[in-house]
């Protein structure tokens, strides 16, 4: 054989061969399972965070990680089923975006890596053994949502120092975090000598049958709780509230940004790029066992001027001091 027929057929070998290499390699890609409550369009710039926290620890969606998505769209009981085929998927490590997802891929396995996002503490819940050393398969990040409650009542009653009633809004379906709220909320309510009235909404109108009653009781104040799905609802929230003249406090800034009155909690975006971290940490081979749980230690204060303004309310000049953030 001639050399230069040698060399033409050597190259039409590699080509007929690179192609699949490349999709060897491609498929080789580590993928990730992303089990999430809510919906794409409400989590963008969570995502955002996600990723850019997958970028600092040398992942980039696409070019060496595969991200699988799995959203609930605010119906829980789909967690067991969108957990049980992303251990089919054989993912390498599963991101659960609130203690519920997270219970439904401890359910699901016990091998692949789970790092979880949760309002609550997840000692006392039971997904880790202890912060230091989860233990198992599961850590991630916890952003005191509840343990908060006390403070954001007394940053309420500092912004409306009048305010003698005050609804609590809570979404009985997730179980545990409507448990802790109750209790710690209720708690720092009698410190500060301010009557609480629960009320429950699971659904859109439920929602309105919440604000109809608060509006018929004539409630100073409202109390969000923490819930992945009034966070989906978020704007109808803050529309509610400001239609029928409550002042409200919510657990995020998102809520603010809404159009809410003010928020205080940690920043779900901080604990959204820890969680990409602590992800690309695990593909790099990293276990779960030995990364101890982080606790969010950057927490926002966020007022919104202009719905202060129209709710008639003066914003004291000590909580405009000490806000993070005024939305005018």
């Amino acid at each position: 054989m001639r050399r230069r027929d040698f060399i033409t057929l050597l190259g039409g070998a590699a080509s007929a061969v690179w192609p699949h290499a490349a999709r060897a390699q491609q498929g080789a890609m580590p993928v990730i399972g992303f089990l999430h409550p809510a919906s794409p369009e409400t989590q963008t710039e969570r995502l955002r965070a996600f990723r850019q926290g997958l970028k600092d620890a040398g992942f980039i969606e696409g070019e060496n990680v595969t991200i699988e998505y799995r959203w609930a769209d605010n119906q829980s009981d789909r967690f067991p089923v969108l957990a049980a085929g992303l251990v089919r998927r054989q993912v390498a490590v599963i991101v659960a975006g609130n203690s519920s997802a997270a219970f439904a891929a401890k359910g699901a396995t016990t091998t692949i890596p789970i790092v979880f996002t949760s309002p609550e503490d997840p000692v006392g819940l039971g997904l880790v053994a202890s912060l230091a050393r989860p233990d198992g398969n599961l850590t991630g990040i916890n952003w005191f949502a509840s343990e908060l409650s006390a403070k954001r009542l007394e940053l309420l009653r500092e912004l409306v120092p009048g305010a003698a009633r005050v609804a609590l809004l809570v979404e009985p379906a997730n179980v545990r975090i409507t448990e802790g709220t109750v209790r710690d909320v209720e708690a720092a309510a009698r410190a500060l000598g301010l009557q609480i009235r629960v009320l429950n909404a699971n659904t859109t109108r439920e929602i309105e049958t919440a604000f109809a009653t608060l509006a018929s009781e004539r409630t100073d104040a409202l109390f969000v709780g923490s819930s992945s799905f009034f966070n989906a609802r978020r704007v109808q929230l803050a529309h509610w509230a400001t239609h029928h003249r409550v002042p409200a406090t919510y657990p995020a800034r998102q809520y603010v940004e809404a159009g809410g009155l003010m928020s205080y909690g940690g920043s779900l975006t901080d604990a959204s790029r820890q969680m990409g971290v602590y992800t690309g940490r695990i593909l790099k081979g990293a276990k779960p066992a030995d990364l101890p749980v982080v606790q969010s230690s950057k927490f926002e204060l966020v007022i919104n001027a202009q719905t202060a303004r129209m709710l008639g309310l003066t914003v004291p000049a000590t909580l405009l001091a000490s806000a993070d953030e005024v939305i005018e």
